[in-house]
């Protein structure tokens, strides 16, 4: 072989092996840990929340009513699938949507790409944290979301007001009794993680709290805060206010 013939071959074997090193190093990113974005949007039924304005029909009954505050905890966040399984550590998000910020972003960190076929959360705090004063994610014992009459969350806050014939009144909807906990579980579109970055995006149906399985009057439930009847009726409700977009 010509020394010209080996110094082509030496360059070839060279090339080979920075295309295979470039290779390995992609294959090796792509499997490794990856970030999950979760995206909650606000609306009232079909149309995005605008917060402060009276512009939405009572769901039971003659009037309208505005949302001023909205905002619940989403807990225990998992993904799942038939051999593999991620729990997020101290998976506990006060979604909030009462600010200027239209959309609540929740991001996991170093979440293994496995091949996950669902994800699960809960609506409100599950029994343990519920009766603990420990902190653990966003759960504050003094925060606002914490009753002040005993151990435990308002699970889901709203506040707002409601119109009917110029009268003008308050709505004030704080839930949170142990029972009223709402686990969910959502399925998840097989290729997600053969994606680059992971996001999924969550509608989240104010209207879905006062009009599920049963539709609320809010003019003659105007208030909810300590009757477990009442909280519970909303609670079957707001299990179905969360739903993939």
């Amino acid at each position: 072989m010509t020394r010209v013939n080996r110094a082509a071959l030496v360059l070839a074997m060279l090339a080979a092996a920075a295309v295979l090193y470039v290779v390995v190093r992609l294959a090796g990113q792509e499997a490794g840990p990856v970030e999950l974005t979760l995206r909650f949007h606000p609306y009232v039924g079909a149309e995005p929340l605008v917060a402060n304005e009276l512009r939405y029909a009572n769901p039971g009954g003659a009037g309208s009513f505005e949302v001023r505050d909205f905002q619940f905890f989403l807990s225990n966040i998992r993904l799942t699938g038939d051999s593999s399984e991620y729990a997020e550590p101290d998976s506990y998000h006060l979604v909030r949507f009462d600010r200027a910020q239209a959309t609540y972003v929740v991001t996991l960190k170093e979440v293994p790409r496995e091949d996950y076929d669902r994800i699960e959360f809960g609506i409100g705090v599950d029994p343990a944290a519920n009766r603990s004063i420990e902190q653990r994610g966003d759960l504050d014992p003094n925060g606002r979301m914490a009753w002040t009459w005993d151990v435990g969350y308002k699970f889901v806050l709203f506040e707002g007001a409601f119109v009917r014939d110029d009268v003008r009144r308050p709505l004030v909807y704080h839930v949170g009794f142990d029972e009223n906990y709402k686990p969910l579980s959502i399925g998840l579109d097989p290729g997600l993680k053969d994606t680059r970055d992971m996001n999924l995006d969550f509608r989240v149906d104010v209207l879905g709290m006062f009009a599920g399985d049963v539709s609320v009057d809010m003019e003659a439930l105007s208030t909810v805060k300590f009757d477990r009847d009442d909280a519970a009726l909303l609670a079957r409700n707001y299990a179905g206010m969360i739903s993939p977009m």
